[in-house]
């Protein structure tokens, strides 16, 4: 163990020199020390909730009117902070006040975009109890996206414990009320001091907690999309299936574009054949008829590396399949062109269209501007959101405040 770490150290120390002058020895250092199937790296501390501490905090906030609520701008207490080194692994989980990070300015995080996330919402039910949704689909994919860019990955069921005993620290922060729930960010970062771009040597995961009020406050409000073509979100090979902090700035200014023409989201689409993938930060569903069955179908994009694999988009798809099945429709994880769907809408098979994630469950789209035209998206002038869209967030809500036992409901 004392020959790994030592050799590791090596390696990082590597890191002050150019990449380009780096040696093969050293090359062949670097993969041996940091390969995710290292049988030496496994034997680095695993992430351990028994050795969990707690500091609370001293001066307690003062807790905003549920009204007042604005997404992402209240914190609560404290924040779940875990440090990891190369040569440790994890170090002992800490519950601290929620405070400032102190990082050299060197940290590769600020350089070169270390950077991960998560999104998810835990719900206080009818009798008190702290509810999660599906966190193992969360850990799973914060997981997927630190491997993809070399930061270290953790045991998700470890992290779970760990987030349930800091959010029932903080549970106070939670509003009783329908609709409203605790926001959850779980975050790593890279923190090696270093200008040399290679594996961090350290990380930091992170959870913060905001809470935050339902997306449509007066009930839904569709939406106008603009599909884009002019500018790429993702690539086949690339990262747009990972949650990178990196793929969502450079959609910031495409989005102030679109909104300065009167669209609330982009709709990106993908090649000369004009693929749809997602919209903003959702995924996109498609009810329409099939051209040439005449059956109702939920269309939604694959899971080809384009798209991000939403915990909301797999929820949809699976109540779609367990209950629109059996009436009749046909579900979808295919390829659609957003000239089929132009096409549908000017034959009248078009059904309804609607974004899904975690912070409004369902969006419901009114129009698409495409190609110089509006796309007629189903909903008649004085709706604001489809059958299928209503159904699916009453659903969905359903399990996630405890109205309906299911599995995908995680008691605190």
């Amino acid at each position: 163990m004392k020959s790994f770490q030592f050799a590791r150290r090596r390696a990082l120390q590597s890191l002050v020199a150019p990449r380009a002058f780096q040696s093969p020895a050293t090359a062949q250092l670097w993969k041996r020390c940091f390969s995710a199937t290292s049988a030496a790296a496994s034997q680095l501390a695993p992430l351990d909730p028994s050795k969990l501490t707690v500091s609370k905090t001293t001066t307690p906030k003062e807790l905003t009117a549920p009204k007042d609520l604005v997404f992402g701008k209240t914190f609560t207490d404290h924040m779940l902070s875990i440090e990891w080194t190369a040569t440790e692994g994890w170090h002992s989980p800490q519950i601290v006040p929620y405070q400032n990070l102190s990082l050299d300015p060197s940290a590769c995080v600020f350089h070169y975009a270390f950077e991960c996330f998560e999104g998810m919402k835990a719900y206080k039910d009818e009798s008190g109890q702290i509810r999660l949704f599906r966190p193992d689909k969360n850990m799973a994919r914060l997981n997927k996206s630190s491997k993809r860019i070399a930061l270290p990955s953790f045991d998700g069921e470890a992290l779970t414990k760990l987030i349930g005993e800091f959010v029932k620290l903080d549970s106070r922060f939670i509003p009783s009320e329908r609709g409203y729930s605790l926001y959850l960010r779980p975050t790593m970062i890279g923190t090696q001091k270093t200008l040399g771009v290679g594996p961090p040597g350290s990380a930091l995961l992170f959870v913060i907690a905001s809470p935050v009020g339902p997306y449509y406050p007066t009930g839904f409000k569709a939406i106008s999309l603009e599909a884009t073509d002019y500018a790429v979100r993702a690539w086949p090979g690339g990262v747009g299936d990972k949650k990178l902090g990196a793929n969502y700035a450079p959609c910031v200014l495409p989005q102030l574009e679109a909104a300065s023409r009167g669209f609330q989201q982009n709709l990106w689409l993908f090649g000369e054949e004009e693929y749809i993938t997602e919209v903003g930060t959702m995924n996109l569903f498609v009810a329409l008829k099939n051209k040439e069955t005449g059956q109702k179908e939920l269309i939604t994009a694959p899971l080809d590396g384009t798209i991000l694999e939403g915990v909301t988009r797999d929820s949809v798809l699976g109540l779609a399949r367990e209950r629109l099945v059996p009436k009749g429709w046909n579900i979808s994880e295919r390829k659609l062109k957003m000239s089929e769907v132009a096409e549908a809408a000017e034959e009248g098979r078009m059904i309804e269209v609607f974004g899904a994630g975690t912070a409004a469950i369902v969006s419901p789209v009114r129009t698409i501007s495409y190609r110089g035209k509006l796309v007629d998206c189903g909903l008649k002038e004085t709706e604001e959101a489809g059958e299928i869209a209503l159904q699916m967030k009453n659903w969905i809500e359903g399990i996630q405040y405890g109205d309906e036992s299911h599995p995908w409901s995680y008691v605190l």
